[in-house]
């Protein structure tokens, strides 16, 4: 019995759970939560279902576009702006914008860079050297000496200046600062402090009628809208928003799991049509491509074409030699004809006529003339 109420006693061990495996009903969901969510899947999960199998047929589609057809497009597109646009405009800079370049450098350089600091060498630098010489030989004495003659001037105007700042100041000392300072302490002084205090009294008067005015619109403000409104949004607006927040979450959820399960079904639709494609098309096109076309086409070959072929190869040969002893016949017969009309032509020796050598050597009793020639 005590080893009963030790086991009974002990706390049960924590059970590790997949977070995927979590039970449907978490803790706190009551029963319109359990009511909702079936229905609501179902229905989802049969609005989706249709959008999922046209998603995953379009996303098959485009990416057997991008593959047969936008990649090859865009090959060609790339290979044919190089062709149009690159390839030109590096042969126009290479051998038409670089050499002309470089011949307007070596014509501004021969135009204006060398004419420039020629004139600087010999024109701007002189000039500059006879100006500093004038600035330090002569307008700097002379700006001495008017700045002594002026300094002498400035002196006996200060001194005048001294005297006049005095006398105005003591005028205006005795004319306008002491009646003012008089005027400011016993006449605007009192003045002001009674209208501050009018305006305090009236301030404080304003005050009390407008905290008097405000209080009473706060509470009929209070009484006739905000607590109204406060008993609608709190037993009203807060139930019917948690409502609509639990049937949204649910389909909000249910939106993902249909979107999920409609894709494991358009996968298997997808699997079962690439499947029954295969067997349907592909299996036999290869069976008749690879069990009838293949053997009729290698006994086409071997027993029609390679014949064919040969005998095709021998009428070629058989027509060049007829076409050579043809040619050779009528070259003899040409020659023959010539021979026959003209005669038999000696041949030419490629021999120097200005002077004989071997046995035509010139002597007293021999001419060399083509009248007198043996």
């Amino acid at each position: 019995m005590d080893l009963e109420k030790l086991d009974a006693e002990r706390p049960a061990p924590p059970v590790h759970r997949h977070p995927s495996r979590q039970p449907e009903v978490a803790a706190g969901e009551g029963c319109l939560v359990v009511a909702i969510r079936l229905p609501v899947r179902i229905v989802v999960f049969l609005v989706v279902l249709p959008v999922r199998l046209v998603w995953d047929a379009c996303a098959v589609a485009a990416r057997w576009l991008d593959r047969a057809v936008f990649r090859p497009l865009g090959r060609a597109l790339l290979w044919a702006g190089r062709a149009v646009f690159v390839w030109p405009l590096v042969g126009l800079w290479r051998y038409v914008l670089v050499p002309l370049g470089r011949a307007l450098a070596w014509l501004g350089n021969l135009v204006v860079v060398v004419p420039a600091g020629w004139l600087y060498r010999y024109v701007l630098v002189p000039l500059g050297h006879a100006l500093v010489w004038l600035y330090t030989r002569v307008l700097t004495p002379f700006g001495h000496g008017v700045m002594w003659v002026l300094r002498g001037i400035g002196s006996v105007s200060a001194v005048i200046g001294l005297g006049v700042f005095a006398a105005l100041s003591w005028l205006t000392r005795y004319l306008v600062v002491v009646p003012g300072v008089w005027l400011y302490t016993w006449v605007l002084t009192p003045v002001g402090r009674t209208v501050a205090w009018c305006a305090k009294g009236l301030a404080w008067l304003v005050g009390v009628l407008v905290t008097g005015i405000g209080t009473g619109l706060y509470w009929i403000t209070r009484i006739l809208f905000v607590l109204p409104l406060l008993a609608v949004w709190r037993w009203v607006l807060v139930p019917v928003g948690r409502v609509l927040a639990v049937v949204a979450r649910e389909i909000w959820n249910a939106l993902g799991h249909a979107w999920r399960v409609a894709g494991y079904v358009s996968l298997a639709v997808g699997r079962f049509l690439k499947a029954l494609f295969r067997w349907v098309v592909v299996e036999p096109v290869r069976w008749v491509y690879t069990r009838v076309l293949t053997p009729v086409g290698h006994v086409v070959r071997d027993a029609v074409l390679r014949p064919a072929a040969e005998a095709a190869r021998a009428v070629g040969r058989a027509v060049r030699q007829s076409l050579a002893s043809a040619r050779l016949t009528l070259r003899r017969t040409r020659a023959d004809l010539r021979r026959v009309l003209v005669g038999e032509q000696r041949p030419v020796r490629g021999e120097n006529r200005r002077e004989p050598i071997g046995g035509d050597t010139r002597t007293l009793g021999s001419s060399t003339t083509a009248l007198t020639k043996d």
